[in-house]
């Protein structure tokens, strides 16, 4: 009976060792099979073009065998110190310098600062772009502008689905956000797994009830996470995010007791606080009157892919405004952040053309204060109430919750996900290294956590990861619809003149001669007022004057050098006058 046993056994163990392994294996050992095969796989390298030290300007390389693919490509808002510039993208270069290499854009979701880049990447090189319905439609909008909506080929793809890029498997994951169809990515190589979070925070109660993929995120966890690249922005926050639903009440307490119009500030892309504005509207048997250009297409897009639902009757035509009651007017608008020609602004100031705020009024702002913001903000909300409004906003009234996840979602993405290397990412320098702390403290080898900078490469093969060698980027400044022409020369006459003014020579001369016909006449800008310093400008005259005729006749017949005798001679008379550096542009005409 036993060598019967026994020879049931043998006749088993193998397909026993295929479901359990060989006993005769440590656990370490049974993974070898795979660890051969991906050994013979080439490295993966992984470069951040953007969105690492600093707020915005999302955009990372993946780069694995003979293909690479981007994940995001966004914009981010300049500084003062920039004037004049629209906007600042990364550097596109080397994704441009490898354009027969350069196989698809992969995007997270559909914020500016993760697809604000896009038009001046395809406006060079064309790809498929990837991504959810609501964020395509988002981009193909925008890309309308430039004329490469028809030629760019757009790829939805579901949450959950599995997309073949270059032979390499790649997943969207869903998670939440403060935009609907927000995605994390999963790239699936030989290796190992690596996930990009994206932004997002775990929403346990989400306002389209679609709840954050718990599920996906823990299944890669058990197949095993070699990196993963993480949303650093809120880390200096503790506790949770907390869910959307939690600025119902508040704001359905402030429009309940809103005694005329409301005026709801949040941003366009912020549909879930919309959605719930508009549900609440319905309650109250408002009429919600939409304004601003992002806001009035944000809000379509939505509606026509279904991520949001927009109650019956409920939009009116701002232009017929004028025909519903006050006390059943919403005005919906963009401008939380004080951009000078914002609607809301415009309405601080009494300066729209339809919407006029009056004593009694109730003005929310359901959006974040951005840090640097705060002075324009606070002037902005100063004169809506010298107009006579109510003005609740974040830190008054609980009418906005963060869009990124907080320290206790970022502990619980590492606990599902069980990371081998860790890389903070989407923050400025202090959050990624508190995001390392974190990591630290949640049990990673701190030698695992990458603080990476951009343009810095990350190379990762079944070895580990280490770094290497480091790209040369920069910042593209954009001013209109050209990219890279403003350079440092640029901002620094903008600053110069924006601290020292400028002064205009005008001089006619008579071409056959030499000799001045008329002038010199000056013009003053932001410099010094004409009318109150009438002797020190005709000294300037003077000056002008003598500089001109001290030069000789061959002096006199080239522009360029009458044009640096004057300014010579008039900057070192306001230099010894004034003790200032005005801009000095002589003209000169001939006749």
């Amino acid at each position: 009976m036993v060598a019967r046993v026994r020879r049931i056994l043998f006749r088993l163990k193998p397909v026993m060792d295929s479901f359990f392994g060989s006993p005769d294996k440590t656990p370490e050992a049974r993974p070898q099979t795979r660890r051969v095969a991906a050994s013979r796989a080439p490295k993966v390298r992984i470069i951040p073009l953007g969105g690492l030290g600093e707020i915005g300007m999302n955009m990372i390389v993946v780069e694995y065998g003979n293909d690479l693919f981007v994940i995001d490509c966004g914009q981010m808002f300049p500084d003062d110190e920039l004037l004049g510039v629209d906007m600042v993208i990364p550097d596109l270069s080397y994704v441009v310098d490898n354009r027969h290499r350069f196989r698809a854009i992969l995007l997270t979701h559909g914020h500016e600062d993760h697809i604000g880049g896009l038009p001046y990447l395809l406006s060079q090189v064309r790809v498929p772009i990837y991504g959810s319905q609501l964020t395509l439609e988002i981009v193909r909008e925008k890309l309308k502008e430039w004329d490469l909506d028809t030629p760019t080929e757009f790829k939805p793809v579901c949450a959950g689905v599995v997309v073949s890029i270059a032979g390499i498997e790649v997943e969207f994951i869903h998670v939440t956000h403060s935009i609907p169809e927000a995605r994390a990515i999963a790239i699936r190589l030989p290796f190992g797994n690596i996930i990009f979070t994206g932004d997002y925070k775990i929403d346990p109660t989400p306002i389209d009830g679609h709840p954050f993929d718990y599920q996906a995120f823990a299944r890669y966890g058990e197949e095993g996470v070699l990196a993963l690249f993480a949303d650093s922005t809120n880390v200096e926050r503790e506790g949770n995010s907390g869910s959307e639903r939690e600025v119902i009440e508040p704001i359905d307490r402030l429009i309940r007791d809103a005694p005329r119009s409301i005026l709801f500030s949040c941003f366009a892309s912020s549909l879930h606080r919309v959605q719930v504005l508009l549900n609440l509207a319905e309650k109250h048997g408002r009429t919600v009157f939409v304004t601003g250009l992002n806001m009035v297409r944000n809000i379509r897009i939505a509606a026509e892919v279904g991520a949001i639902k927009v109650p019956d009757n409920l939009l009116g035509d701002i232009r017929e405004m004028r025909h519903v009651p006050p006390e059943k007017r919403i005005i919906l608008t963009t401008g939380s952040q004080a951009e000078p020609l914002s609607a809301l602004s415009r309405m601080a100031l009494d300066s729209h053309k339809d919407v006029k705020i009056v004593s009694g009024d109730t003005v929310i702002l359901s959006s974040r204060i951005i840090p640097g913001n705060e002075k324009k903000i606070y002037r902005m909300i100063n004169h809506f109430f010298r107009r006579g409004a109510e003005v609740f906003y974040d830190g008054i009234r609980d009418v906005h919750v963060s869009g990124h996840a907080h320290r206790g979602e970022m502990r619980t993405m590492i606990a599902l996900t069980r990371p081998k290397y860790l890389i903070p990412v989407h923050g400025e320098f202090r959050h990624l290294v508190e995001h390392k702390h974190l990591g630290v403290e949640m049990n990673i080898d701190p030698e695992k956590i990458f603080i990476m900078q951009n343009g810095e490469v990350l190379e990762m093969d079944a070895d580990g990861a280490a770094r290497g060698d480091k790209i040369e980027v920069s910042r593209i400044l954009v001013d209109g619809h050209e990219i890279g022409e403003v350079d440092d020369v640029v901002l620094r006459d903008r600053k110069h003149l924006s601290e020292d003014g400028m002064v205009i020579v005008m001089l006619v001369i008579e071409e056959s001669s030499g000799e001045l016909v008329t002038g010199p006449d000056i013009v003053s800008r932001g410099f010094l007022y004409m009318d109150e310093n009438e002797a020190f400008f005709d000294a300037c005259k003077r000056v002008t004057l003598a500089a001109f005729e001290d030069s000789d006749k061959e002096s006199k017949e080239e522009w360029g050098v009458v044009k640096a005798t004057v300014r010579r001679a008039l900057k070192k008379y306001i230099k010894q006058e004034t003790g200032r550096f005005p801009v000095i542009l002589p003209v000169v005409l001939e006749i």
